[in-house]
């Protein structure tokens, strides 16, 4: 008896060795292999992935940060023109991961995704570069210019559109790529997961930190050509670097349309609209454990029970089970469950995309407004005081993940430390006290105008700062939970949800600047008018902070009855899978 006892201990122990060498979360390798955990993911594999992301953001930042100097300098638009240019390009660019996102998730996969929109964004970056060097295609013929030729205006943009367009495929799927590196279903890689979210915002931070200095003094002393032609070639070695991790990377296939899905549950759940739900969800139709075409299982939850009809078997045959359109499993439900809940986060965290955009608009001027030198020979570009809000996450994110995690996981038991949406709603509180020491700032800035004294630039290194330690939650916390609450085949289109975010804050942004032009303009007396010194920037951050403090307590409300997402784990025991080295 103690024999068989110990023999079935040794098998046992055997089995989950061999569990743990494998990863069985449905990836593959590049061989379309089930991938050896020692050989593939992790950071091995992330860290080709957080090198191209650094580039790239190095590119973005680079030109976003300065492109309303460029507008209002070089093209001569009006600062309220300029602006919103600005904001309509940054929700551009952080709107089209929707449209890639979804084409990665349904058709091409993520890998193929990254390459193509990389080519794409190399193409902007040297019509960008062209439209410096190209004597036909330069600004003006002479240095002397009160108008550009409408040939530079025409291919800058198309650089700039360029860019947003490979931005579209790149963002949503790069970052969800890097994080389908790390299994799920085991411990130590679940937790490697929740850093790179961290670090992903690290090396983000570090690439915003050296566009918003090294390539804006470039753009500034030196010429925006000589600072294209450093982005181009930076860009194409990462792209190269990239593709050479090939071998060390897991691949996760597309699975069709996602939200053909989504539909296919609720015409279900109509269809059967007057059946009554079983008294245990056991009762529900789900595919065994052993079958792997599904992917990962979730639990069912009790939120939103009308969708639970679309898993009742109602008659059991065969072909009800081959219809998706009349039963769908419990996974199936419950996926649709979580996408309906996103919707109200996401709603509630635009505000969070609209402070960001203040920081690469209405701050900048107000910086451009300011005495920038800090010797009689060296003078800081305006742009690149958004680099204080880059230095503030870098400061906060390796503190948030080597000392207050940690800490926090030991005193609440949690893996994160803390939740996801506690996380965002820390974010959240910082864009209010953000607006209101902006709202200070600018009032003082203001009166120093009246008295016709300059005030130093150093004075908006407090917003900035905290702009940064609050991207450190919010942001963060919002990659994460679109990447962690949306289904596994939907994971770049959620990226593409969280960059929406800021997308669709700059847009709102950008409405408000009109609204608010509007509304305020009548009596002459603009909140944003043509030049910084005559406008009311001050109000204008106020009114934003009683926005973002309403937004606040929605965000809270909703954040106590939300329900996470809880997925079944599977073993190698209990699948049966087999394993093809």
């Amino acid at each position: 008896m103690e024999q068989e006892m110990e023999k079935r201990k040794i098998e046992k122990e055997e089995e989950e060795e061999e569990e743990e060498k494998w990863v069985l979360d449905g990836s593959k390798d590049y061989k379309g292999r089930v991938p050896l955990r020692a050989s593939t993911g992790a950071w091995k594999a992330s860290l080709f992935v957080l090198t191209i992301e650094f580039s790239e953001r190095i590119s973005f930042f680079g030109i976003a940060t300065n492109l309303i100097s460029y507008l209002t300098k070089v093209i001569h638009e009006d600062l309220n023109t300029a602006a919103k240019n600005v904001n309509y390009w940054t929700g551009t660019s952080t709107l089209m991961p929707l449209i890639g996102g979804f084409v990665a998730d349904a058709y091409t996969g993520r890998f193929l995704m990254v390459l193509f929109s990389s080519f794409v964004y190399l193409m902007g970056l040297c019509l960008l570069t062209m439209s410096q060097f190209i004597p036909s295609l330069k600004p003006c013929k002479s240095s002397i210019c009160r108008k550009p030729r409408k040939v530079h205006e025409v291919v800058f943009f198309l650089a700039l559109y360029c860019i947003s367009l490979g931005t579209g495929g790149y963002k949503p799927c790069l970052e969800s790529f890097g994080a389908d590196q790390f299994d799920d279903d085991n411990t130590e890689e679940r937790k490697k997961k929740m850093s790179f979210f961290n670090w992903w915002n690290f090396a983000l931070c570090f690439g915003l930190l050296l566009g918003a200095t090294v390539i804006v003094y470039v753009q500034d002393n030196v010429g925006w050509g000589a600072a294209g032609l450093i982005l181009t070639i930076f860009m194409a070695l990462t792209v190269i670097a990239f593709y050479v991790g090939k071998p060390f990377y897991r691949y996760r296939r597309p699975e069709g349309n996602p939200l053909t899905q989504v539909l296919q549950v609720i015409v279900a759940a109509i269809r059967k609209r007057n059946l009554t739900n079983p008294s245990s969800a056991s009762l529900l139709y789900e595919v065994p454990k052993s079958d792997k075409s599904q992917g990962r299982l979730l639990s069912h939850t009790s939120r939103l029970r009308f969708l639970d009809k679309a898993a009742i078997i109602e008659d059991k045959n065969i072909e009800e089970k081959e219809n998706p359109w009349r039963l769908a499993t419990v996974t199936r439900v419950e996926e649709t469950k979580l996408l309906l809940n996103v919707i109200p986060i996401w709603l509630t965290s635009v505000t969070v995309g609209i402070c960001v955009a203040q920081g690469s608009t209405l701050f900048v001027k107000q910086a451009a407004a300011m005495n920038l030198n800090i010797t009689h020979s060296f003078k800081i570009p305006p742009a690149s005081i958004a680099s204080f809000a880059a230095f503030g996450t870098l400061v906060a994110v390796p503190i948030y993940d080597k000392i207050i995690v940690p800490v926090l996981r030991k005193v609440t038991g949690n893996e994160r430390g803390i939740s996801i949406l506690r996380r965002i709603g820390i974010g959240l509180t910082f864009t209010v006290i953000v607006m209101v020491v902006a709202a200070l700032v600018e009032a003082k800035r203001l009166r120093a105008a009246e008295k016709n004294t300059i005030s130093s630039v150093f004075w908006l290194i407090p917003q900035y700062l905290l702009l940064g330690f609050g991207d450190s939650f919010s942001l963060v916390g919002l990659q994460e939970y679109f990447y962690d609450q949306v289904p596994d085949s939907m994971r770049s289109l959620g990226m593409a949800l969280y960059l929406s975010v800021i997308g669709i804050g700059s847009f709102v942004s950008s409405f408000l600047i009109i609204i608010v032009d509007h509304v305020t303009g009548k009596d002459g007396k603009a909140w944003i008018g043509k030049d910084i010194n005559s406008s009311r920037l001050d109000r204008f951050y106020w009114m934003l902070a009683v926005i973002n403090g309403l937004n606040l307590c929605l965000f809270l409300l909703l954040a106590r009855r939300y329900t996470y997402k809880t997925v079944q784990r599977r073993t190698l025991q209990n699948d049966g899978v087999e394993i093809i080295p």
